[in-house]
């Protein structure tokens, strides 16, 4: 009896494609691969362990890693330690790809993008998003934690401009998670590795690829914000994520990117050609699920001139009271997401920046 139930776990566990598919079957948005652990979903943000196909061997996870690189990459994984990538499931969706070593030992972090890309107004974002659509020139920076939408968000404003503009759109990812079709416009997606050597080369060359659209998956460093910023600057419409917690907070991790001698320069690069921040959380909500939960800050002539002057602690209190302008705080969209029944008070305490903030907003209600 213990002989066969050993001989199903090596078939499974042989098998990637049939954790893959139980990924996507449970509406998962992760799967995590790592020795001396069962395999790993992310359903809803919080973490499930397939303890029915028993603990993860080294044998059995180089088996399931391998099992998706081809020898190329098998040589980059060698030489670096850690390869990014992604790969289509037949008719399912795609997986953006995290290869690495722990503790001497390969794991794997598989991220599910369905193939349908929703709509802004199928993931509840505010109509403001519907104006980044139609913005001719600029920055829109979508920021929030790792695994909160962010490419979710970006993909729904993209798909939008594709539909309804005519202009050309250049993608910089690494690697390429949504896959689009040139419709009323023209899209070329470039991935890192695939298409291009490096964010440096790519992002000069895009300049020279007659854009009218710019994203740019991540903003990793000093030189990949530099030439967004001159992309911006130069006509061009903008877009980029950045892993921070609040508009605020994004300001200040762009100008703290660059050395002391730069920053004033940079401040007025941000202040002439920031157009919008959008930060996000997905927050849990009653009736199971997760929504997004969101802070937007547009550049009006107030946020303009506290980024020039320094006083990106003044930037909070702004979008306090300029809600005539499409600006909300996150406690202000929690609050409101407590009030709508659609998330408990002591999640919105949870997620937001300033738990004081929503208990006033609350009273006040």
């Amino acid at each position: 009896m213990k002989k066969s139930c050993v001989l199903v776990k090596i078939k499974k566990m042989t098998d990637v494609h049939t954790l893959l598919n139980l990924t996507v079957e449970k509406n998962a948005s992760d799967l995590h691969l790592q020795v001396g652990m069962p395999p790993c979903l992310r359903i809803y943000g919080e973490l499930s362990f397939l303890t029915e196909y028993g603990i993860l061997t080294d044998e059995d996870t180089e088996i399931l890693l391998f099992s998706l690189l081809n020898e190329e990459q098998k040589e980059i994984l060698a030489n670096n330690k850690e390869i990014d990538f992604s790969f289509e499931l037949a008719t399912k969706g795609r997986f953006r790809v995290n290869v690495y070593h722990q503790k001497g030992s390969l794991a794997g972090a598989l991220r599910f993008i369905p193939l349908k890309i929703k709509t802004v107004d199928d993931l509840l974002l505010p109509p403001i998003c519907h104006e980044f659509v139609k913005l001719r020139q600029g920055f829109v920076l979508v920021t929030g934690p790792t695994g909160h939408g962010k490419s979710t968000t970006l993909a729904a404003i993209i798909q939008e401009i594709l539909q309804n503009r005519s202009c050309n759109v250049i993608t910089i990812e690494d690697p390429i998670e949504f896959v689009f079709n040139s419709q009323r416009s023209l899209i070329s997606q470039r991935e890192l590795g695939l298409d291009t050597h490096s964010w440096s080369a790519a992002l000069r060359s895009a300049l020279r690829e007659d854009p009218d659209v710019v994203l740019i998956g991540e903003m990793r460093d000093y030189d990949t914000i530099a030439a967004a910023l001159t992309i911006a600057e130069t006509g061009h419409l903008v877009f980029s994520t950045l892993h921070t917690n609040s508009a605020s907070q994004t300001i200040d991790r762009i100008i703290d990117a660059f050395p002391e001698e730069a920053k004033s320069q940079v401040r007025i690069q941000m202040a002439t050609s920031l157009e919008a921040v959008f930060s996000q959380r997905l927050v849990p909500v009653i009736n199971g699920g997760r929504m997004v939960a969101y802070e937007v800050m547009v550049a009006t002539s107030a946020i303009r001139t506290a980024i020039r002057d320094k006083k990106t602690h003044m930037l909070d209190n702004i979008m306090q009271t300029s809600g005539a302008y499409g600006m909300s705080t996150l406690e202000t969209s929690l609050v409101k997401l407590v009030m709508d029944g659609k998330i408990s008070l002591d999640t919105a305490r949870l997620f937001a920046l300033r738990p004081e903030e929503v208990t006033r907003l609350m009273k006040g209600s």
